[in-house]
């Protein structure tokens, strides 16, 4: 059972509106957005959720789920993102944030990682004024402003290179990104990974803004406040790669292992803030303070933004975050200062 997953894609096709279509049969689009990403298992739901998706998309249930198809992870080497919620290449990843919470930042970084590794990046741009979107620019191979224009550029690009193509959820209420991604597909070109940010900060209070996702990044006000960057929350940010039958069992241990570890964290953190750390209890006073240095190991220097931080830029493999992460879950570093976790690399 473990090898299942929802056709995500064809989801994308045949239910545009699928918030508004779920609630319509009794669903609720965050059990749907689950399931999509993989958070919840496709053999852990319920078959009346499964017919009814079915039924929404027209198609059967073998249409519907997929079988034996590993989902393929592109490796950005930022910490956070690659343990809790890699990228699906050839998929679709939402970013929801409200404004200042540093998501035109994390995109910047990420397509500035992914040209190094040879991707044409490609940048439709969203409908309106939109003069914060010209922050990401120089780290487009292609700006277009139209979707026929956006079209054929990925067309053309895409028959020797993987793309990376970004938009504003504009384009994806009025369903042209659907279009675009079904004509392309139509075509053979396959190998175009999807990036949609909602630069209104809109997305934040709906329960499915994009529609199927195969990865979601939920950024977090409270770590932004904190400058706790990337301000990307662990907790609710997820992908369909952290699937059992997808990933190295060890990765998802140490992203099972690490997600307990930040829940109880914040939940102390609540009672130090009323009670005062001294209050803690002495059993749980452990789990704070690696909870504490986990919190402050995720942060991680850009390169898009030395000019700001006047920090120079850091990778970490994947491989490294997964021992780095162990260590600390293990208590290696309980002698370390805060300081000495935060915006660094690797260990």
């Amino acid at each position: 059972m473990e090898d299942l997953r929802l056709n995500v894609a064809l989801l994308r096709r045949r239910v545009p509106n699928l918030t508004k279509a779920a609630r319509s049969v009794g669903l609720r689009p965050a059990t749907v957005s689950n399931l999509c990403t993989g958070k919840i298992p496709v053999g852990r739901s319920e078959v009346r959720t499964l017919a009814a998706l079915a039924s929404l998309a027209e198609c059967s249930l073998d249409e519907l789920i997929i079988r034996g198809e590993n989902v393929e992870m592109i490796e950005t080497r930022i910490k956070t993102l690659d343990l809790f919620a890699p990228l699906a290449k050839g998929g679709t990843v939402g970013l929801v944030a409200r404004p200042g919470m540093g998501q035109l930042v994390v995109l910047a970084e990420t397509f500035y990682r992914l040209r190094k590794e040879g991707y044409v990046t490609v940048l439709l741009k969203p409908e309106g004024d939109a003069p914060e979107i010209n922050d990401i620019h120089d780290y487009m191979d292609v700006v277009t402003s139209s979707m026929e224009e956006a079209y054929e550029k990925i067309a053309t690009a895409g028959k020797e290179k993987a793309i990376a193509f970004t938009t504003d959820r504009s384009h994806v209420l009025s369903g042209k990104v659907y279009e675009i991604q079904e004509r392309l597909a139509s075509i053979g070109v396959e190998n175009v990974t999807t990036f949609l940010v909602d630069l209104k900060g809109e997305a934040v209070d709906e329960d499915l803004p994009y529609g199927p996702l195969e990865t979601l990044w939920q950024f977090d006000s409270e770590l932004s406040a904190r400058h706790k960057y990337p301000a990307v929350n662990p907790m609710y940010s997820t992908s369909s790669v952290l699937e059992g039958a997808h990933i190295d069992q060890n990765h998802f241990s140490i992203q099972q292992r690490a997600q307990k570890l930040l829940r109880r964290y914040r939940e102390l953190c609540s009672l130090v803030k009323v009670q005062g750390l001294d209050k803690i209890p002495a059993s749980e006073l452990t789990t704070y303070k690696r909870g504490e240095r986990l919190e402050a190991y995720l942060t991680q220097p850009f390169y898009v933004a030395e000019g700001f931080t006047m920090r120079k830029g850091e990778s970490v493999s994947l491989q490294e975050t997964i021992k780095d992460v162990r260590k600390i879950l293990d208590g290696s570093t309980d002698s370390k200062e805060v300081s000495e976790l935060t915006n660094i690399g690797k260990l």
